[in-house]
């Protein structure tokens, strides 16, 4: 099991690598030939560039998650919603860490920042700002909502970076490469259904409980009584 705090924003003080491009230039002591990307998939017939820019990737958006949880968890007014946010925040860092040590098990460097990675946390980014534009503009009730839908859409990623796993995990020959892929998704697969299924779940029940809440039903509501009525969701 992994104990160890992966690196959350890998920088040149970090010791990040990335390949260069046409439009990128990256410092010569820390670029990444692609050869050198994940170079023990190659014993296994797979083209282990592609694959490692792909665990980049989804190692970046861990580590976007990451940072997704710790703000909606300091700015929910929600105990119940603070609680899981801290949970699941958690265990997404341990995910980042257990897919740092895959990709150093499979030769790699786990600080390397591949192009798609880049995108990634371009996107994310902008998940997490997106939880932020709306403030002082939006009734509480609604900027919770905000938040959880970053959450499940983070989730929704989420989930289909690790079953995408898994079936890459069946493809690969028995051997060390797939012993370590398995035990990888072994470890994390059922801890994204489950942050999935929450999210989803949460959405749907805070959505029907609103709808029929004579809190929103008139604009002249305080402040205070809606922030009483959002840390009474989902206490029973």
């Amino acid at each position: 099991m992994a104990t160890t705090t992966p690196t959350l924003t890998p920088t040149f003080a970090t010791g990040a690598t990335a390949k260069p491009g046409d439009v990128v230039r990256v410092d010569p002591r820390r670029e990444r030939p692609g050869d050198q990307v994940a170079p023990g998939l190659a014993e296994v017939g797979l083209n282990h560039g592609f694959v490692g820019d792909v665990l980049s990737a989804m190692l970046t958006h861990e580590r976007c998650g990451r940072h997704l949880y710790r703000s909606v968890a300091t700015r929910t007014n929600n105990p119940v919603l603070r609680r899981k946010y801290e949970e699941f925040g958690g265990e997404t860092e341990r995910h980042a860490t257990i897919l740092e040590d895959l990709v150093t098990q499979l030769g790699g460097d786990p600080q390397y920042v591949s192009p798609a990675a880049r995108a990634v946390e371009g996107n994310d980014s902008r998940l997490l700002e997106a939880t932020y534009l709306l403030a002082g503009s939006v009734d509480v009730m609604t900027q919770e909502m905000v938040m959880l839908d970053a959450v499940l859409l983070a989730e929704s990623m989420d989930h289909a970076n690790w079953t995408t796993l898994a079936q890459l995990t069946e493809s690969l020959p028995e051997g060390p490469v797939r012993a370590s892929f398995a035990a990888a998704v072994g470890d994390v697969l059922g801890e994204e259904e489950d942050h999935l299924s929450w999210a989803r779940d949460t959405k749907a029940r805070l959505t029907v409980m609103q709808a029929s809440s004579k809190a929103m039903a008139t604009t002249a509501t305080k402040v205070e009584e809606m922030v009483d009525t959002v840390r009474g969701w989902l206490s029973t």
